[in-house]
């Protein structure tokens, strides 16, 4: 099975389902990602695509794509952003698609979640995750991520410009993630839990 996960900017994916993908990626399952902006805003966008690389090193995906557009500038490029998720989608073909979810205070991952509708329109499985900027979050679909939590706070750390960068006062990016992955886990019945909202989430008996 072929996995394509989408982020807004580098970290994003590993935020959102990092265990998910560690999961799909030790039961043999081909990962795919796909960075849309280098997140030049956040810090020098050359280190930021080395920790990227450095995370994708403990997932091992097949790719790690690159859109190349500038951070913070998603939103007015709503067709060509639709187009260029399409070439990806036709190239790799995936059975599951993970992406930033819509309702969120950043207009990067606003844009990304309208096109990543758009242009799945065809696909069977596609799941929005959430970061820290994200509101109004009410996950239907769980995964368990107790075997893969260790793995995902690792990539996370290879974000090393970005684990204190939560505005939060002695609160790391690690941090975040355990007390996010500790309350969906409640939620789900387990002790650490990604959490998901499905736009079409296709069940094969």
């Amino acid at each position: 099975m072929k996995v394509l996960a989408i982020g807004a900017h580098p970290d994003d994916i590993e935020v959102g389902c990092a265990g998910t993908l560690m999961k799909y990626s030790k039961y043999g399952h081909e990962i795919f990602l796909l960075i849309m902006t280098e997140g030049h805003k956040g810090g020098d966008a050359n280190l930021r695509k080395e920790e990227q690389y450095k995370a994708a090193e403990i997932l091992k995906p097949t790719e790690v794509m690159w859109a190349g557009y500038k951070d913070t500038e998603l939103s007015p490029n709503m067709n060509e952003l639709v187009h260029d998720i399409e070439i990806v989608l036709n190239k790799i073909k995936p059975d599951f698609i993970f992406a930033n979810y819509g309702d969120d205070t950043h207009q990067d991952h606003r844009a990304l979640c309208r096109a990543t509708v758009s242009a799945t329109r065809y696909v069977r499985n596609v799941l929005f995750y959430e970061t820290p900027t994200t509101h109004d979050f009410s996950p239907t679909v769980f995964v368990n991520i107790r075997e893969t939590i260790e793995e995902k706070y690792s990539m996370l750390l290879a974000h090393q410009s970005q684990v204190m960068k939560t505005n939060i006062e002695g609160l790391s990016i690690v941090d975040v993630a355990k007390s996010t992955a500790i309350f969906r886990g409640i939620q789900g019945r387990v002790q650490y839990a990604e959490a998901f909202i499905p736009l079409r989430l296709f069940i094969n008996i």
